[in-house]
């Protein structure tokens, strides 16, 4: 595990509530955080990346993609959230065929609430926090370039869901 893949404390950790949010999607509502642990049977992953059509955000996006209904069958949902904005959300998504909400931080202002910390103070990180149905964070990874396990990870700590 080289540097860039350490584990780095956020300011949300395991066991805190998780901050609710209201962020527009590229789908063209609000998605608020409180709705989503409504509508979800066990809880929500949600997964904070840099910048939509870089190439590790890319290989993410697309890993959350292919493994979306892994996480619909266990009653989980998945939103990714980023600064860019709902009109390059919308070209990332549709070029991918992302079937999760994109939603636009472009302040950083949830970011920051979550404390999720910058890669190298340069650019803004990567992190995944699975919530349950309570609104309580169950698990938080924090990674810049293992984007792989940010997936498995998550349905690991999904799985343990079952199990609370």
């Amino acid at each position: 595990m080289g540097l860039m893949d350490m584990q780095v404390k956020t300011k949300v950790n395991v066991g805190d509530p998780a901050p609710d949010f209201s962020l527009p999607s590229h789908k063209g509502r609000i998605i608020k955080l409180k709705d989503l642990l409504e509508e979800s049977l066990r809880g929500v992953t949600v997964f904070f990346y840099p910048k939509d059509h870089s190439p590790v955000c890319t290989i993410e996006n697309c890993i959350f993609r292919d493994f979306h209904e892994a996480f619909t069958k266990e009653g989980v949902g998945v939103v990714g959230i980023s600064a860019d904005t709902l009109e390059s959300h919308e070209r990332f998504a549709k070029k991918h065929g992302l079937p999760f909400d994109l939603l636009s931080d472009k302040d950083g202002t949830i970011r920051k609430r979550y404390g999720v910390p910058s890669f190298m103070g340069l650019m803004p990180g990567r992190a995944t926090y699975v919530i349950d149905k309570q609104g309580i964070v169950r698990y938080v990874f924090t990674a810049q370039i293992m984007v792989k396990s940010h997936i498995k990870k998550a349905l690991e700590a999904i799985e343990q869901l079952k199990e609370v």
